[in-house]
């Protein structure tokens, strides 16, 4: 039986539901976090990745939002922890926490209403592939602004931007969107931040560039720099960049590390996964499972491994 925290208890899943009048389902009026806890099994321990980032980035989101959580981000971290060991998680897992706005009154307004959080678990393997490589397209649904909904406080409503972008890119053919900002840049995936490779050196568009600042991004920058050497730029990115890029690839809680080997019908460099994004990839999994002794910081034991 899954165990939900809802309404500051932990109860069956069976008993977290809302009103089909919740103002949030109606507005859109929420925001949430996705975060991974990988399964060692060889130390038989589930490590939640960059929880404590998680739980800030909730936090810090919410302030933009006027939303007002009833716990600060230690106390969400620990709730999360609590939960996963509740559930008995000997696998992979997604874990989402949500906060939102629960009175039923009719006016999309975030103010003045009742808050409610609530946080839930579920075994999750590849969200999308990682080893084939993806065919993904550019859309041509352009990426919402932040004086518009920011993208960078994972906004449930703002989400419709994304369900946009991935059907049309399904319904062609392809695996995933990239999106463009309304100056043509190139801002993100429908659900990921993107890299590219170009003369060796890493390049992702900048936290201006209308995208979720991505606490995975952020890792990968800083394991390129620190572990591979590799020089990293932030930086606005052309559409035809893409296309003559050596290397490409999506990052996210969802996508993990995710190799790119078609972008609009033009294949990405061999129309293989390059050797930088294998490497970036290889680390990265060593590095969420716990299995690289400089980075234990960033997972947190779940049954109390060290």
């Amino acid at each position: 039986m899954s165990i939900v925290f809802m309404n500051g208890a932990f109860v069956p899943l069976a008993e977290a539901r809302i009103s089909v009048r919740t103002n949030a389902l109606h507005y859109g009026t929420g925001l949430f976090e996705g975060i991974r806890g990988y399964w060692n099994a060889e130390r038989r321990e589930l490590y939640v990745f960059r929880l404590e980032e998680h739980c800030e980035r909730l936090v810090r989101n919410a302030r933009v939002l006027r939303l007002a959580l009833p716990y600060p981000a230690e106390t969400l971290a620990d709730l999360t922890v609590e939960l996963c060991r509740r559930n008995g998680h000997r696998e992979d897992v997604y874990i989402r926490p949500i906060a939102f706005v629960a009175a039923e009154g009719l006016a999309p307004k975030l103010v003045g209403y009742e808050i409610a959080l609530a946080i839930y678990t579920l075994p999750l393997g590849d969200y999308i592939d990682t080893q084939r490589g993806l065919r993904v397209m550019v859309s041509s649904w352009r990426r919402i602004e932040d004086t518009m909904i920011p993208a960078r406080c994972k906004v449930t409503g703002g989400y419709i931007n994304s369900a946009l972008a991935t059907t049309e890119a399904l319904e062609a053919g392809c695996d995933e969107a990239i999106l463009l900002n309304h100056d043509g840049s190139v801002s993100e995936g429908a659900g990921e931040n993107i890299f590219l490779v170009r003369d060796g050196v890493l390049i992702t568009p900048p936290r201006t560039a209308n995208i979720l600042e991505g606490i995975t991004r952020d890792a990968i920058i800083r394991l390129a720099r620190a572990d591979l050497g590799l020089e990293v730029l932030e930086r606005s990115v052309d559409r035809t960049e893409l296309y003559v890029a050596d290397e490409v690839f999506f990052c996210g809680t969802g996508a993990q590390v995710s190799p790119i080997v078609e972008i609009d019908r033009r294949a990405v460099g061999d129309g293989k996964p390059g050797p930088i994004t294998s490497a970036i990839q290889g680390l990265y999994f060593r590095v969420v499972r716990g299995e690289a002794p400089g980075y234990l910081d960033w997972c947190t034991p779940v049954y109390g491994a060290p």
